[in-house]
C-alpha cells in the first residue's frame, strides 16, 4: 500500500489532504454481486486521520465535462492509516455507483472531499453499544468494530445485521473472527428470507420488540448507532420510542436536507424587523470566477442561485453534511445551517457550504 521506503521516515509522512491529494485505487474486491470494497492510498506518500465511521464524497468523472459526486461511509478503521476503503452497493438505477463497479481498478486516481461526519463513537461515547444496520449501512458499523478490535477489544458491542438473505450479510466471516477475539462482542443476524440450498437456523424475519430483548437484552442501558435505508431507520427509531429507550443515546447516519429558516428569521439575525419589509428583499449574489451576478429571494441558498445563474457547483447531499459544496466566501455575510459538514478552521479561513447557506445582505463567492 505504501512504500517501504516510507517506513523508514515515519516522521517526514503527512496527512491526506483533500484539497491537495487525490484518492489512489490500490484494490478492489467483490463482496457480492451487487457489491463491492474498493481500497485506496494517497497518491503521495502519506497517511490518513478520520473518526471511525466518518465518510468520504468522491467526485466521479461518469462524463468528462459532468462529474456526479457520490457520498460513502468508509468501512476502514483509522487504526489502519496507510490505506481507506469504500464498500458501496449498486442498485439498479445506480449511476455513480454503477461507473464505479466498471471503471475504477487499481491505479485509477479519484479526487475526494473529506473524511468527515458525526457518526461516530469518538463523538457520542458510551459506556456500551448497539449497532444495528441493513444492507450497506453496516459499513460505518465495520469501521467502529475494526477500530475496537485493534485498540479496545474489550469493548462491549451488540452487534444486530439485517439482509435479504444469508448470502447478503456483509463482512460475516470477519466478524465472527472478531468476535473470538473481542470477548464482548455478540453477533445477531436476521435475514428475510432464504432459497431451499441456503442453510438458515437463525432469526429470520425483521427485527421487532420480540427479537430485540433476543439480541441485546439490556438495550436501554446501551448507545445505539443504527444505518441502513431510512423505512428501516424509521423502523428502528419507533420500536425503540415504544420500548422506552432515551433517544438521547439513539444515533443514525442520515443525509436528510438540513431545514431552512425561516425568511423572517433571517431577516431578525440581520438585524431587520419583523414587518416583512427586509424579509422580503432579495440579495444579490456574485460569482467572482464566473463573473456573473444573481438575485436570490429569501430563504434561497447559494447552491440554488448559482444553479439558476447558471454557475456550477459540485455538490452531492445537499444536506449540510458532506462538505462537497464548500467554496470560498469573499465578502458579505450568511446564514449556514450545516450538519457537520465543514471544519471550524475552514469557516474561519472564509469557507462555507453552498448548500445550506443562505446570504443575509449582498455576498460574492469564489465560484
Amino acid at each position: 500500500m505504501t512504500n517501504v521506503s516510507s517506513f523508514r521516515h515515519l516522521d517526514e509522512l503527512q496527512p491526506w489532504n483533500d484539497r491537495q491529494h487525490l484518492l489512489e485505487c490500490i484494490a478492489a474486491t467483490v463482496e457480492t454481486p451487487d457489491v463491492m470494497t474498493f481500497t485506496f492510498k494517497s497518491d503521495r506518500d502519506g497517511w490518513f486521520r478520520y473518526l471511525p465511521g466518518q465518510f468520504v464524497t468522491l467526485e466521479l468523472p461518469v462524463t468528462p465535462d459532468d462529474p456526479v459526486m457520490r457520498t460513502y461511509t468508509l468501512s476502514s478503521s483509522p487504526s489502519r492509516p496507510f490505506a481507506v476503503a469504500v464498500t458501496v452497493k449498486a442498485q439498479a438505477t445506480s449511476i455513480g455507483t454503477r461507473w464505479m463497479f466498471e471503471n475504477v481498478r487499481p491505479g485509477t486516481k479519484l479526487k475526494a472531499f473529506g473524511p468527515l461526519g458525526d457518526f461516530s463513537f469518538v463523538r457520542h461515547p458510551g459506556a456500551k453499544y448497539l449497532f444495528i444496520s441493513a444492507g450497506s449501512g453496516v459499513t460505518p458499523m465495520m469501521s467502529m468494530t475494526r477500530w475496537f478490535a485493534d485498540c479496545a477489544p474489550g469493548t462491549d458491542v451488540a452487534f444486530v445485521h439485517c439482509a435479504r438473505k444469508p448470502e447478503d450479510i456483509l463482512f460475516r466471516a470477519e466478524l465472527q473472527a472478531l468476535s473470538a477475539q473481542m470477548p464482548n462482542l455478540s453477533l445477531g443476524f436476521i435475514v428475510e428470507g432464504h432459497g431451499p440450498h441456503n442453510a438458515w437456523h437463525g432469526l429470520r424475519g425483521r427485527i421487532d420488540a420480540a427479537m430485540l430483548p433476543l439480541l441485546a437484552s439490556d438495550f436501554r442501558e446501551r448507545t445505539v448507532f443504527c444505518c441502513g435505508p431510512e423505512p428501516f431507520m424509521r423502523g428502528v427509531r419507533g420500536l425503540l420510542e415504544a420500548a422506552g429507550f432515551p433517544m438521547g443515546q439513539y444515533h443514525e447516519e442520515s443525509f436528510q436536507p438540513a431545514a431552512a429558516p425561516a425568511a423572517e428569521e433571517l431577516a431578525i439575525r440581520a438585524g431587520g424587523g419583523t414587518d416583512g419589509e427586509q424579509a422580503s428583499a432579495s440579495a444579490t449574489v456574485s460569482f467572482t470566477m464566473a463573473g456573473k451576478q444573481a438575485l436570490c429571494p429569501p430563504g434561497q441558498t447559494i447552491l440554488q442561485t448559482a444553479r439558476k445563474a447558471g454557475v456550477r457547483i459540485g455538490a452531492a447531499c445537499e444536506g449540510g453534511i458532506c462538505g462537497t459544496c464548500r467554496v470560498m466566501k469573499v465578502s458579505g455575510q450568511v446564514e449556514m445551517n450545516h450538519q457537520g459538514g465543514i471544519l471550524d478552521e475552514e469557516v474561519d479561513e472564509g469557507y462555507i457550504l453552498a448548500c445550506c447557506s443562505r446570504p443575509i445582505g449582498d455576498v460574492a463567492i469564489e465560484a
